[in-house]
């Protein structure tokens, strides 16, 4: 904003002398102009009263001198006519040849024919290309010549161009002197809104005390109410927040004690209850457990919604292998498959704890929704730009999807499942709604997304995007030198690695960690970290 207002004020600065200074120029050089046609002129009168008188008393050598005294004062030519067109007295000699010409000029015959004239023609602003007056010699009622002078055009072009050059200098020193003003200004004016800029970039960031001080007692007006207006805001943001925060915490222990309570009461109360009745006991027990699961998600949304966590890098194959291992046997219990496949992301930025709080909603929708005989696919993709492009180029989004062969989503409800307290028409009982809406609040978190898409064979696939760390160049192996008996030692290595094992069989490569491999799927139950 500085840079704009001393823009805008050097524009309007030079906008004002480009206004006064040209039309100024062009008037003061049209007047000296018209003063060297003057002066010219009165040159010419004077002379030609001198030579009136040297001619009545036939005194040509004085005439002579005052002429070549003249020429030289001026810096021109000077020229002494008698009535019959002879040169009398000359600055310098013509030919005869000049004489005609200088005999065949308009202002020349008019005053031999005794009127005074000028010949100005100029060519462009203020330049004079020639310059030349003649004034008549009269004795009485007689005429007896003329007078004939020039000036040469470097004498008016010169000054005028004087003219131009101190209008200029003028000109560049007054807007010298504005810029610095206007620098000054723009400073004293821009330095709230700045101050402005940095608070509001501080509250983004997640500092809630910050307040514009600067603003509120200096610059206009106007930035001053909105140095005010924006503390009034930062101070109840900051309290919402306060309060918010005060809620969640207090929540996480005034509600869930009280629902556990109830939970176990209603347990309590199965064994006394009528075989007619404890259906409805079943619905109410559905319906606590249904409760406390949204209260836990309301509250971990209300904690992600207050603090700003700073994202890390995270394995998400070491996650979806662990969540794989965790939820394998209750999707066994359910007569489920749930299977890890996809090849190897690796580390993606995210908020600390939050993919496994994705894989775990979104396993547990899949779960839902799944019958028996049903398999349930959690896979591990890497977007790449292009093929042609070096794997740093490539490694841009790591994707998780979580495949069911659910009854699925029309287009339409899928866009609404991230939607808080949405479920879907004749959905499973149990849900809370807030499942989805979690997951997309993390992903955003995290720097990605997450979406609903239709899988291949029917049901769901939930992809959750996150962008993926870039694996740091490797060094290119540095290639040893074999000694005088390197080959002999790489064919005894060889034969060592293919030698039969004491148990029998030979020695084989280490397996690699189920799930590492590209497109390797692998049951989560033979996972080594299953429990």
């Amino acid at each position: 904003m500085t840079r704009r207002l001393r823009l805008s004020y050097l524009t309007l600065v030079v906008l004002v002398l480009l206004s006064l200074e040209i039309p100024l120029g062009i008037v003061y050089g049209g007047a000296e102009r018209q003063r060297v046609v003057r002066a010219a002129e009165d040159e010419a009168e004077a002379l030609a009263a001198y030579a009136r008188l040297s001619l009545r008393s036939d005194q040509t050598a004085a005439l002579a001198r005052r002429v070549i005294h003249c020429a030289e004062r001026i810096g021109g030519e000077v020229f002494v006519l008698d009535r019959d067109g002879r040169v009398r007295a000359a600055s310098r000699p013509m030919s005869d040849r000049e004489t005609r010409d200088m005999l065949g000029r308009r202002h020349v015959r008019a005053a031999l024919g005794g009127r005074a004239a000028t010949d100005v023609r100029t060519g462009g602003y203020g330049r004079v290309e020639v310059l030349a007056a003649a004034a008549p010699v009269t004795a009485g009622a007689s005429r007896s010549g003329a007078v004939h002078l020039t000036l040469p055009t470097e004498v008016v072009s010169q000054r005028v161009h004087r003219v131009w050059l101190t209008l200029a200098v003028a000109g560049l020193l007054v807007l010298t002197a504005f810029a610095g003003l206007g620098l000054a200004v723009a400073r004293r004016t821009g330095r709230p809104i700045l101050e402005l800029e940095a608070v509001t970039a501080r509250l983004a960031r997640g500092a809630l005390s910050v307040r514009a001080t600067l603003a509120t007692t200096t610059g206009p007006p106007e930035v001053r109410r909105l140095a005010s207006t924006f503390n009034d805001t930062a101070a109840r943001l900051e309290h919402v927040m306060r309060s918010q925060r005060a809620f969640a915490g207090e929540a996480s222990h005034q509600l869930k004690t009280p629902l556990a309570a109830l939970r176990l009461r209603l347990d309590n109360l199965e064994p006394g209850i009528a075989p007619g009745s404890r259906a409805g006991l079943t619905a109410a027990m559905t319906e606590t457990d249904r409760l406390a699961r949204m209260v836990e998600t309301l509250l971990a949304m209300a904690g992600l919604e207050e603090h700003a966590t700073a994202r890390e890098p995270v394995d998400l194959d070491r996650c979806a292998r662990e969540r794989a291992a965790t939820w394998g046997p209750l999707f066994a219990s359910r007569g489920c498959r749930l299977t890890l496949a996809g090849e190897r992301a690796g580390p993606a930025l995210a908020v600390p704890g939050s993919v496994e709080q994705i894989l775990d909603n979104l396993l547990s929708n899949a779960l839902r929704v799944s019958g028996p005989g049903q398999e349930v696919r959690l896979e591990t993709r890497l977007v790449r730009a292009s093929r042609r492009a070096t794997r740093e180029a490539r490694s841009v989004w790591a994707e998780l999807h979580v495949i069911d062969e659910g009854p699925g989503l029309p287009p339409e409800q899928r866009a609404r499942a991230f939607d808080r307290f949405w479920r879907a028409p004749g959905a499973a009982a149990g849900g809370s709604g807030l499942g989805l809406a979690l997951v997309q609040r993390l992903a955003v978190a995290c720097g990605g997304r997450a979406t609903l898409e239709e899988a291949p064979h029917g049901g769901l696939d939930a992809v959750v995007r996150l962008p993926a760390v870039p694996p740091r160049p490797s060094a290119p192996p540095q290639r040893q030198k074999d000694g005088p008996r390197g080959p002999r030692r790489v064919a005894d290595a060889a034969r060592a690695r293919l030698r039969p094992r004491p148990g029998g069989g030979r020695l084989r490569r280490a397996a690699a960690p189920e799930g590492a491999g590209p497109g390797a799927p692998h049951s989560p139950a033979a996972d080594p970290s299953s429990s």
